[in-house]
């Protein structure tokens, strides 16, 4: 089959690759229809040395399931499933309470983690089928698909940053980041209720999707005029919930400027740093809580899915780029020159 590979930095090929097989009977094999590029795809694709390549890509997607193993019980041939980033077996401890990228069985990994598996590719093995995939009632060609991969990340990220940040009906929010998740961030804190959602994003096709989607405020500025504007939106001191989805340093200290005492920093954005300011003149002093973290969206599917059936919300508008397989490294290039916001590929 075809699957993508990254060698290096800005260096992603499309080659064939040895089919899928299955390993242990809990896995599942399954014909991908729809994946995408992330935007967490982007750090290694600015930064990968060529020694740690090359690499399996892909961690969202929908397919079909072809075969399974003789201990899979809840999907079977012929099913459509969505796919979480992270593989998990909605069983332990961790995953009844919620956090399926703790999962503590063995085979539990991210998607990225799985050196022989990858998502922008034709087909792939899903370790521990019941616990990771979930059913989607519609036909691989429904008009619906491009909203149900949200699901698989970018929207159940956006999710987990507003429902660990609290924002409820009371808050006043940032969202910092125009990508898919900061995009979708702002759509889930107006789903909760956010009474102000202000947009940190300087790219106006990006913003205004993100008034679309419920930001009553954009801010293009950056650094101390950004900070200065945001603060003077919300009143003079802040807002009480930043959602921060970008994961580099100048990101923090947006939201270390922005948030009011007592607020949250809910972080979605993989972090590219390991050292930041949490002290008394950052976090301590002001009672700045941080909160965030690696989205456990296998939680939130069933509870976001309704809302996409209905027609009440589109999360895939954010996808404005389509491409087969062959089109997946000029894909890489668009988003990483921001020509693209997101890429889906059917391959």
């Amino acid at each position: 089959m075809r699957a993508t590979l990254m060698y290096g930095a800005g260096d992603v090929r499309v080659e064939n690759v040895p089919d899928p097989v299955i390993k242990h009977p809990t896995d599942a094999l399954v014909r991908i229809t729809a994946s995408c590029v992330c935007g967490s795809d982007l750090h290694p694709y600015g930064s990968m040395k060529p020694e740690d390549g090359p690499a399996r890509m892909g961690h969202e997607f929908i397919g079909i399931v072809e075969d399974t193993g003789p201990e899979v019980n809840t999907v079977k041939r012929g099913d459509l499933v969505v796919a979480p980033f992270a593989i998990s077996d909605n069983t332990c401890e961790f995953c009844r309470e919620g956090l399926h990228t703790s999962c503590s069985h063995p085979q539990a990994n991210f998607w990225d983690g799985e050196s022989d598996e990858g998502a922008q590719a034709e087909a792939i093995r899903v370790p521990l089928a019941d616990g990771t995939l979930a059913k989607l009632p519609v036909a691989a060609d429904s008009a619906l698909i491009p909203s149900l991969l949200t699901l698989s990340d970018v929207f159940g990220t956006g999710h987990h940053a507003a429902v660990m940040g609290g924002v409820n009906e009371r808050t006043r929010v940032t969202v910092i980041g125009d990508g898919a998740v900061g995009l979708l961030a702002v759509l889930s804190a107006k789903l909760l209720g956010a009474e102000q959602i202000i947009l940190m994003g300087r790219h106006q096709e990006r913003t205004d999707l993100g008034r679309t989607f419920g930001a009553t405020d954009v801010v293009a500025a950056r650094g101390e005029e950004g900070i200065e504007q945001v603060r003077r939106l919300a009143g003079g001191h802040g807002t009480h919930v930043v959602l921060e989805a970008v994961g580099h340093m100048p990101a923090y200290e947006q939201a270390l400027g922005v948030v009011r005492p007592g607020g949250v920093i809910s972080r979605v954005g993989v972090p590219q740093y390991d050292e930041a300011p949490v002290g008394f003149g950052s976090l301590f002093g002001r009672n700045i809580r941080l909160a965030g973290g690696p989205a456990p969206v296998r939680a939130y599917i069933e509870e976001l899915m309704p809302a996409i059936l209905d027609g009440t919300i589109e999360p895939g508008k954010v996808f404005d780029a389509t491409t087969d397989l062959d089109g997946v490294p000029a894909g890489y290039q668009d988003m990483a020159h921001r020509r693209s916001l997101k890429v889906l590929v059917k391959p």
